[in-house]
C-alpha cells in the first residue's frame, strides 16, 4: 500500500487516506455569505479526502475580504454549513472549517465605508477590486487596531468556532497564512507596533495564539490546526528573519498541544518576488503533531515526501478542484481532469461540480 493510502489518526478522528483537500476560495457562495446547496453538493463530492478544508470562512463582517465568500457568525450560515457537513457526513466524509479574516486584505466597499482593520497603517501594494471590471482600485491604507479592540477580535474567532461546531463541522483550521489578519501580526513588515501585540516575535504570535487558544475552547487541542505560509510574498508580505518567526510559533503550536500545523512551501511567485525558498523540513524539528505540506504536489512527490517522513499528510488544491474523485485516479493511476482558472472564482455550476468523475 502506498503512503498516501496509509490511514492516519489525527488526535480522536480516523482518517482513511492522507490526502486532505486544502482550503480554496471559490466565490461562490449565496446572498450573505450563506452556503447553498450547491456548495453541498461541490464538498459531497469530495468526501473520498482523508479530510476536507472548508474555504475560508469570515469569523465576522468585519474579516470580509471578497465577494461571494461564507461566513460562520449568523444563524443562516450556521443552517447553511450544516448542510454541507451533513452531505459530506453522508457520503463518509470529514471536514473542517478554515477560520478567516482578512484584516487589511480587504477595502472599505465592503464595510459600508469604512477602513479595513489591521496591525498597523501599512496598504498592501497593489489593487483589489478587480472584479467589478473596472481595473480595480489601489489598496486602502487600513485603520491600525487599538489595543482594547485586539481581544473583540480574538472573541470573534471564538464564536466563529463555537458555531462551527454548532454547523456540524468536525474541526476548525486558523487561517494564519497569505498575509491575512494572524499572518498581518505574525510578521515585522505589516506589524509595527508598540504595544504587547509588536515588537519581538513573541509579542508579534501573540494574536495568533490567543486565537488558536479560543478556538480550543470549543474544539479541544487536537480538532483545532492553522496554516502558515513561511515563504509566502502574497498580498505584499515580508519578515525580515521568516525562519526565527515560524519556528516560534511552530513550537509554541506545538506546546499547545494543537492537531495540526499545515504548512504551505514556496511557490515559484514567491521566489520570483524575493520569498525565502524554506523548506517544510525546517519545522519539522519543533513540532510533534500531525504536520501539512502543499504546494504543487503530484502523486509522486506526495509518495515521496511521506515516504522521507518530512510530513504527516499533503493537501491538494487545484488536483481537488478539479478531481473530485482524486483519492480513485491516484490509486488506479487513472489520468487528470485539468482545472479550468477561468472558472476558479465566482460563477455557477460550471467549473464547480461539473467535473466528471472516472465512471462518466
Amino acid at each position: 500500500m502506498s503512503s498516501l493510502f496509509t490511514p492516519r489518526r489525527l488526535g480522536t478522528l480516523e482518517l482513511p487516506n492522507r490526502m486532505v483537500m486544502s482550503p480554496m476560495t471559490r466565490c461562490r457562495s449565496g446572498e450573505n455569505g450563506v452556503p447553498t446547496e450547491l456548495n453541498a453538493t461541490y464538498y459531497r463530492q469530495r468526501a473520498t479526502a482523508g479530510l476536507i478544508v472548508a474555504e475560508g470562512t469570515q469569523v465576522s463582517p468585519q474579516g470580509v475580504g471578497y465577494p461571494s465568500t461564507p461566513g460562520i457568525h449568523s444563524l443562516e450560515q450556521v443552517s447553511g454549513w450544516k448542510r454541507v457537513t451533513d452531505a459530506v457526513h453522508a457520503a463518509g466524509g470529514r471536514i473542517f472549517l478554515q477560520l478567516w479574516h482578512c484584516g487589511r486584505v480587504s477595502h472599505s466597499f465592503f464595510h459600508n465605508g469604512e477602513l479595513p482593520v489591521a496591525p498597523s497603517p501599512i496598504a498592501i501594494n497593489g489593487k483589489t477590486l478587480q472584479f467589478r471590471g473596472d481595473g480595480g482600485v489601489p489598496f486602502e491604507t487600513p485603520r491600525p487596531l487599538e489595543t482594547s479592540e485586539i481581544p473583540g477580535v480574538v472573541d470573534q474567532y471564538r464564536q466563529g468556532a463555537k458555531n462551527a461546531k454548532a454547523a456540524g463541522f468536525d474541526g476548525v483550521e486558523i487561517h494564519g497564512a497569505f498575509g491575512y489578519l494572524p499572518d498581518q501580526f505574525l510578521q515585522d513588515g505589516t506589524n509595527q507596533r508598540k504595544d504587547e501585540y509588536g515588537g519581538s516575535v513573541e509579542n508579534r504570535a501573540k494574536f495568533l495564539l490567543e486565537v488558536t487558544s479560543a478556538a480550543m475552547e470549543a474544539w479541544g487541542a487536537d480538532r483545532v490546526g492553522v496554516k502558515l505560509s513561511p515563504s509566502n510574498t502574497y498580498n505584499d508580505m515580508r519578515d525580515s528573519d521568516p525562519i526565527e518567526t515560524f519556528s516560534f510559533v511552530v513550537a509554541a503550536l506545538s506546546k499547545m498541544g494543537i492537531g495540526y500545523v499545515h504548512i504551505m512551501e514556496a511557490s515559484d511567485s514567491d521566489l520570483r518576488h524575493g520569498g525565502k525558498a524554506i523548506p517544510v523540513t525546517t519545522f519539522r524539528p519543533h513540532f510533534e503533531g500531525t504536520l501539512i505540506v502543499n504546494q504543487d504536489y503530484d502523486q509522486a512527490k506526495a509518495e515521496a515526501v511521506l515516504a522521507r517522513g518530512d510530513a504527516d499528510l499533503v493537501s491538494f488544491a487545484r488536483l481537488f478542484l478539479a478531481n473530485p474523485d482524486l483519492p480513485k485516479r491516484f490509486a488506479t493511476e487513472a489520468p487528470l481532469n485539468a482545472a479550468d482558472p477561468a472558472t476558479f472564482y465566482g460563477g455557477n455550476e460550471k467549473g464547480y461540480t461539473d467535473y466528471p468523475f472516472l465512471e462518466e
